[in-house]
């Protein structure tokens, strides 16, 4: 980071040092300021453009500087709120933070680092998007350019079986929604926050959470660049830098690694009496189809095959625009059976005649996967910390039976926001998070939703009855709230319990195997690095996983990251193929044993999606 940042002078006459703002403007907020247009195909938040630029105008010294310290080697950045990462939720807190400045005349200096090369490039959604929260945070958006253009025309649902579309009520109401490349908004979102001068730091990974010496969050510090496999130095070295909030938001997505340590350090399931997380894996794919078979705004969910009756999931089709269609399976994590493959799963949907005749003579256009929080209101933790909050997908605001979480995720951030603001310009504190967040349309759309996912812990006939008098009848107000069943990971049958399942081989028409798969997701990380997906006790794969589990993890991985090998004496051993990695994170939370932990790689690695 430090190639693109502004050393100051540590001289008292320095007259940035002594700026009425003590801040620092980075490059992010005048990539193109000598009045040129940026090139078609330049990207104004990829890590690229900013190591490239080095000019400043004559303007950025109005916006004020911010001193840089320097501390055993590291560069330290100072701001008001920093934000770790720019999703939905960590762009809708960023841009609220400047709009209630703007409001009270005031300034606050604000970040959000990106670990992937460009923002948007690591979000992938279904996307059915429903724009409450839009429309609470940037009202005029329709007049504004946002990707957000076909509307929701028509919902069915179907139960499949192995031959049959047999179509059901429906219980989804996607009126005034939209079908969107939830990428594509996020970057939309990125340009909003540019806009207001907030500094987005894309391709840099928040590595580890800094304290203070009372054990309050003070900030993140980024990951090192330039370590090779073997832990030592390259010439490529760029030591991370500390960046440091008075209030630090944590919007990770799902999962989060940062978030996640958070939640257990300060405790904050146990605050609130809050259940474990769930969790499912959603697979997807964008193909371009036949015009005639394209219709805009078709909106088609779906239970049953290939899935097992035991298994909780179901599949999606959503009718974009330009003649694309989004496809997807969504597989929970609490599945039994071992030998199960979600990727081979969704492979087989797509040759479901009802699916088939949509996608044939098409072309897939990208791949991705990605893990989703489906606790719900149960698990919510409580998500303020000292020194800051977690929100978003971090958090967990999945509405399961909508299967929709961006709007609320949204919300969570811009709730977020107003307390961060009220906490460093009006005297109160993070704690008004969590009682706006109660008081909110969130809070109450999750509690009547709360009994859906757990009911289907019994099956999928009594979950569905029970879902249907949840949906229909009770509409959430039943006296009593459903506990989920087992931690995801604990789930998992024995091998020896379980049937093996075989999988038919790729067609390469409308199937894939697995590397074609991910040469279409854009996944990128530099070989030459420590591995981020870590073994705790690197005996348990030989010795557990493989014998009594069947090497699940050879199985749940989308992406081929793990596999067993033979080592020199012909014995199988585990190979962690950590350059394929989607950063799904489903290793993190399935692993029976959870010995498997999901660390951040290098800043920019992983997928580049531009579409889901």
């Amino acid at each position: 980071m430090h190639r693109f940042l502004l050393k100051l002078s540590s001289s008292s006459t320095n007259p940035l040092r002594n700026s009425k703002f003590q801040r620092l403007i980075l490059p992010s907020l005048n990539l193109f300021a000598s009045g040129s247009p940026p090139p078609p195909s330049a990207n104004p938040y990829s890590a690229d453009s900013f190591r490239k630029s080095r000019a400043f105008s004559s303007k950025s010294r109005a916006l004020g500087v911010r001193c840089i310290s320097s501390e055993a080697g590291r560069e330290a950045i100072e701001y008001d709120v920093v934000i770790i990462g720019a999703g939905p939720a960590g762009l809708s807190a960023a841009i609220r933070l400047k709009q209630l400045c703007q409001e009270k005349n005031t300034d606050l200096s604000v970040c959000v680092v990106e670990k992937g090369a460009e923002v948007g490039g690591h979000v992938i959604s279904g996307n059915v998007f429903e724009p409450l929260a839009l429309d609470e945070l940037l009202p005029h958006w329709r007049q504004e350019q946002a990707p957000i253009e076909v509307a929701a025309s028509s919902d069915k649902f179907w139960f499949l079986t192995k031959d049959r579309a047999i179509p059901l009520p429906s219980p989804f109401d996607n009126k005034g929604n939209y079908i969107i490349s939830l990428s594509q908004l996020v970057r939309w979102l990125g340009g909003k926050a540019e806009e207001l001068g907030i500094e987005i730091y894309p391709g840099f990974s928040a590595s580890e959470v800094l304290y203070n010496a009372s054990d309050e969050v003070v900030g993140i510090a980024t990951k090192d660049m330039g370590i090779s496999k073997d832990g030592s130095k390259k010439e490529t070295f760029q030591p991370g830098v500390d960046i440091k909030g008075r209030v630090t938001l944590f919007a990770e997505g799902c999962r989060g690694s940062l978030s996640e340590k958070i939640i257990k350090k300060y405790k904050l399931r146990e605050e609130v009496n809050a259940q474990h997380q769930t969790y499912a894996l959603g697979i997807k794919e964008v193909w371009e189809i036949d015009e005639s078979k394209h219709n805009p705004g078709e909106v088609i969910h779906a239970l049953g095959w290939p899935l097992d009756p035991k298994t909780y999931g179901g599949s999606f089709l959503y009718h974009m625009n330009d003649r694309q269609v989004a496809l997807g399976l969504v597989v929970a994590l609490n599945y039994k059976n071992p030998f199960l493959n979600p990727y081979e799963e969704f492979q087989k949907l797509k040759h479901h005649p009802a699916i088939k005749r949509i996608l044939e003579g098409g072309t897939v256009l990208q791949y991705g996967a990605r893990t989703l929080n489906e606790g719900g209101f149960q698990s919510i933790p409580y998500p303020v910390f000292p020194g800051g909050a977690i929100i978003g997908c971090s958090a967990g605001f999945l509405n399961v039976p909508k299967i929709k979480g961006t709007h609320t995720a949204m919300k969570s951030g811009m709730l977020a926001a107003e307390a961060a603001f009220g906490a460093l310009h009006e005297g109160s504190n993070m704690n008004t998070y969590w009682d706006s967040l109660r008081g909110s349309w969130v809070w109450k759309e999750l509690y009547a939703a709360r009994n859906y996912r757990p009911a289907f812990e019994y099956g999928l006939i009594p979950g569905l009855a029970v879902s249907a008098m949840e949906h229909y009848v009770l509409k959430g107000k039943v006296p009593f709230t459903l506990k989920h069943g087992k931690a995801d990971h604990e789930a998992t049958d024995l091998a020896r319990k379980c049937k093996p399942i075989e999988y038919p081989k790729p067609d390469g028409v409308l199937s894939f195997d697995v590397p074609t798969s991910l040469y279409r997701s854009n996944t990128n990380h530099d070989h030459d690095q420590p591995s981020h997906l870590r073994l705790k006790d690197p005996k348990i794969p030989e010795k557990v996983n493989l014998p009594e589990y069947g090497a699940p993890e050879s199985r749940y991985c989308p992406a081929r990251v793990y596999e067993y090998v033979e080592d020199e004496e012909g014995k199988p051993k585990l190979q962690i193929n950590a350059q394929n990695c989607l950063h799904c994170k489903a290793c993190d939370i399935k692993d029976p044993k959870q010995n498997i932990e999901w660390t951040v790689p290098e800043g920019g690695g992983g997928p580049a999606y531009s579409v889901m």
